[in-house]
Protein backbone atom coordinates (compact mmCIF):
# COMPACT_ATOMS: atom_id res chain seq x y z
CA UNK A 1 0.00 0.00 0.00
CA UNK A 2 1.35 3.15 -1.02
CA UNK A 3 2.05 6.15 1.98
CA UNK A 4 -0.74 8.18 0.30
CA UNK A 5 -3.39 5.60 0.37
CA UNK A 6 -2.59 4.87 3.46
CA UNK A 7 -2.92 8.13 4.89
CA UNK A 8 -5.98 8.92 3.25
CA UNK A 9 -7.41 6.20 3.77
CA UNK A 10 -6.82 6.45 7.87
CA UNK A 11 -7.42 10.20 7.90
CA UNK A 12 -11.34 9.04 6.37
CA UNK A 13 -11.41 6.57 9.53
CA UNK A 14 -11.07 9.12 11.74
CA UNK A 15 -12.09 12.58 10.77
CA UNK A 16 -15.14 13.85 8.81
CA UNK A 17 -15.69 10.73 6.65
CA UNK A 18 -16.86 8.66 10.10
CA UNK A 19 -18.47 11.56 11.35
CA UNK A 20 -20.67 12.46 8.20
CA UNK A 21 -21.30 8.64 8.19
CA UNK A 22 -22.99 9.28 11.51
CA UNK A 23 -24.68 11.87 10.48
CA UNK A 24 -26.14 10.77 7.21
CA UNK A 25 -27.64 7.34 9.10
CA UNK A 26 -28.98 9.68 12.11
CA UNK A 27 -30.45 11.60 9.24
CA UNK A 28 -32.03 9.16 6.81
CA UNK A 29 -32.62 6.53 9.55
CA UNK A 30 -36.49 6.80 9.07
CA UNK A 31 -36.00 6.48 5.05
CA UNK A 32 -36.49 3.74 2.68
CA UNK A 33 -35.64 2.95 -0.86
CA UNK A 34 -38.46 3.37 -3.62
CA UNK A 35 -39.46 -0.25 -2.37
CA UNK A 36 -40.81 1.09 1.01
CA UNK A 37 -38.72 -1.96 2.28
CA UNK A 38 -34.98 -1.38 1.80
CA UNK A 39 -33.23 1.22 4.17
CA UNK A 40 -31.74 4.08 2.61
CA UNK A 41 -28.36 3.49 4.56
CA UNK A 42 -28.02 0.58 2.17
CA UNK A 43 -27.76 3.14 -0.16
CA UNK A 44 -25.41 5.26 1.25
CA UNK A 45 -23.20 2.46 2.30
CA UNK A 46 -23.03 1.21 -1.39
CA UNK A 47 -22.57 4.70 -2.90
CA UNK A 48 -19.77 5.43 -0.31
CA UNK A 49 -17.79 2.18 -0.52
CA UNK A 50 -17.86 2.58 -4.51
CA UNK A 51 -16.30 5.85 -4.12
CA UNK A 52 -14.05 4.18 -1.40
CA UNK A 53 -12.37 2.05 -4.45
CA UNK A 54 -11.19 5.04 -5.78
CA UNK A 55 -10.50 7.63 -2.91
CA UNK A 56 -6.92 7.29 -3.25
CA UNK A 57 -6.57 7.82 -6.85
CA UNK A 58 -8.17 11.38 -6.86
CA UNK A 59 -5.63 13.93 -6.83
CA UNK A 60 -8.20 16.60 -6.88
CA UNK A 61 -9.28 16.15 -3.00
CA UNK A 62 -8.20 13.90 -0.04
CA UNK A 63 -9.88 10.51 0.93
CA UNK A 64 -11.96 12.41 3.84
CA UNK A 65 -13.32 14.93 2.15
CA UNK A 66 -14.55 12.73 -0.68
CA UNK A 67 -15.60 9.50 1.47
CA UNK A 68 -17.76 12.44 3.74
CA UNK A 69 -19.42 13.86 0.44
CA UNK A 70 -20.21 10.28 -0.60
CA UNK A 71 -22.15 9.43 2.85
CA UNK A 72 -23.77 13.13 2.64
CA UNK A 73 -24.88 13.56 -0.97
CA UNK A 74 -28.25 13.03 -0.45
CA UNK A 75 -28.84 15.05 2.71
CA UNK A 76 -29.66 18.42 1.03
CA UNK A 77 -31.85 16.47 -1.47
CA UNK A 78 -33.79 13.90 0.50
CA UNK A 79 -33.59 15.02 4.17
CA UNK A 80 -33.89 19.02 3.33
CA UNK A 81 -30.70 19.55 5.45
CA UNK A 82 -29.61 23.09 4.87
CA UNK A 83 -26.46 23.70 3.71
CA UNK A 84 -25.39 25.99 6.21
CA UNK A 85 -25.78 22.99 8.31
CA UNK A 86 -23.50 20.56 6.56
CA UNK A 87 -20.86 23.60 6.37
CA UNK A 88 -20.92 24.34 10.00
CA UNK A 89 -20.19 20.49 10.94
CA UNK A 90 -18.68 19.16 7.21
CA UNK A 91 -16.92 22.46 6.44
CA UNK A 92 -17.49 24.71 3.33
CA UNK A 93 -15.73 22.25 0.31
CA UNK A 94 -18.11 19.16 1.82
CA UNK A 95 -21.16 21.07 1.87
CA UNK A 96 -20.34 22.84 -1.84
CA UNK A 97 -19.92 19.21 -3.15
CA UNK A 98 -23.23 17.84 -1.62
CA UNK A 99 -25.16 20.51 -2.78
CA UNK A 100 -23.30 20.07 -6.51
CA UNK A 101 -24.61 17.02 -6.07
CA UNK A 102 -28.43 17.84 -4.86
CA UNK A 103 -31.18 18.39 -7.12
CA UNK A 104 -32.48 21.51 -6.36
CA UNK A 105 -33.40 22.88 -9.81
CA UNK A 106 -36.68 24.80 -10.53
CA UNK A 107 -39.05 24.96 -13.55
CA UNK A 108 -40.21 22.67 -15.88
CA UNK A 109 -39.40 18.85 -15.88
CA UNK A 110 -37.28 19.90 -19.03
CA UNK A 111 -35.50 22.72 -17.71
CA UNK A 112 -35.04 20.76 -14.37
CA UNK A 113 -33.56 18.23 -16.64
CA UNK A 114 -30.99 20.27 -18.33
CA UNK A 115 -29.56 22.71 -15.37
CA UNK A 116 -28.99 18.91 -13.45
CA UNK A 117 -26.95 17.92 -16.48
CA UNK A 118 -24.96 21.03 -17.03
CA UNK A 119 -24.34 21.36 -13.00
CA UNK A 120 -22.92 18.01 -13.12
CA UNK A 121 -21.18 18.44 -15.99
CA UNK A 122 -19.36 21.26 -14.75
CA UNK A 123 -18.54 19.58 -11.83
CA UNK A 124 -15.21 18.79 -10.52
CA UNK A 125 -13.56 15.30 -11.38
CA UNK A 126 -14.01 13.81 -7.53
CA UNK A 127 -17.52 15.03 -7.29
CA UNK A 128 -18.15 13.65 -11.31
CA UNK A 129 -16.89 10.20 -9.24
CA UNK A 130 -19.48 10.39 -6.64
CA UNK A 131 -22.28 11.14 -8.98
CA UNK A 132 -21.07 7.79 -11.17
CA UNK A 133 -21.10 5.33 -7.42
CA UNK A 134 -24.26 7.06 -6.98
CA UNK A 135 -25.24 5.80 -10.63
CA UNK A 136 -24.16 2.65 -10.09
CA UNK A 137 -26.09 1.93 -6.99
CA UNK A 138 -29.35 3.78 -8.57
CA UNK A 139 -29.28 1.98 -12.14
CA UNK A 140 -28.68 -1.62 -10.00
CA UNK A 141 -31.74 -0.68 -7.61
CA UNK A 142 -33.90 0.21 -10.13
CA UNK A 143 -33.12 -2.90 -12.52
CA UNK A 144 -33.93 -4.88 -9.54
CA UNK A 145 -36.80 -3.54 -7.89
CA UNK A 146 -38.84 -1.25 -10.14
CA UNK A 147 -38.81 -2.95 -13.87
CA UNK A 148 -41.06 -0.80 -15.10
CA UNK A 149 -39.31 2.65 -14.29
CA UNK A 150 -35.92 0.99 -15.13
CA UNK A 151 -35.97 2.20 -19.04
CA UNK A 152 -36.24 5.80 -18.59
CA UNK A 153 -34.12 5.89 -15.41
CA UNK A 154 -31.45 3.78 -17.36
CA UNK A 155 -31.41 6.46 -20.06
CA UNK A 156 -31.42 9.43 -18.12
CA UNK A 157 -28.17 7.64 -16.29
CA UNK A 158 -26.02 7.39 -19.90
CA UNK A 159 -27.15 10.83 -20.49
CA UNK A 160 -25.91 11.61 -17.43
CA UNK A 161 -22.95 9.87 -17.77
CA UNK A 162 -22.37 11.18 -21.42
CA UNK A 163 -21.53 14.71 -19.28
CA UNK A 164 -19.23 13.31 -17.00
CA UNK A 165 -15.77 13.56 -18.58
CA UNK A 166 -13.84 14.27 -15.67
CA UNK A 167 -14.66 11.29 -13.72
CA UNK A 168 -12.52 8.44 -12.51
CA UNK A 169 -12.36 6.55 -15.85
CA UNK A 170 -12.71 3.25 -14.61
CA UNK A 171 -15.73 3.93 -12.85
CA UNK A 172 -17.47 5.90 -15.49
CA UNK A 173 -16.95 3.06 -17.36
CA UNK A 174 -18.57 0.81 -14.27
CA UNK A 175 -21.27 2.84 -14.30
CA UNK A 176 -21.83 3.24 -18.21
CA UNK A 177 -21.96 -0.48 -18.07
CA UNK A 178 -24.62 -0.41 -14.99
CA UNK A 179 -26.87 2.18 -17.59
CA UNK A 180 -27.18 0.00 -19.66
CA UNK A 181 -28.65 -2.67 -17.89
CA UNK A 182 -25.63 -5.21 -17.67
Amino acid sequence: MSPRMHDGLQGAATGAALQAMAFALRVHAAQTRDDRRTPYASHLSEVAGVAACMAWAQADVDADTLLATAWLHDCIESQHIAPQVLQAQFGPQVSAAVLLLSDTEVGSPEQRRDAKRARLAGAPAWIQSIKCADLISNCRFIALHDPAQASAYLAEAREILSRLTRAHPQLHALAVQHAQGD
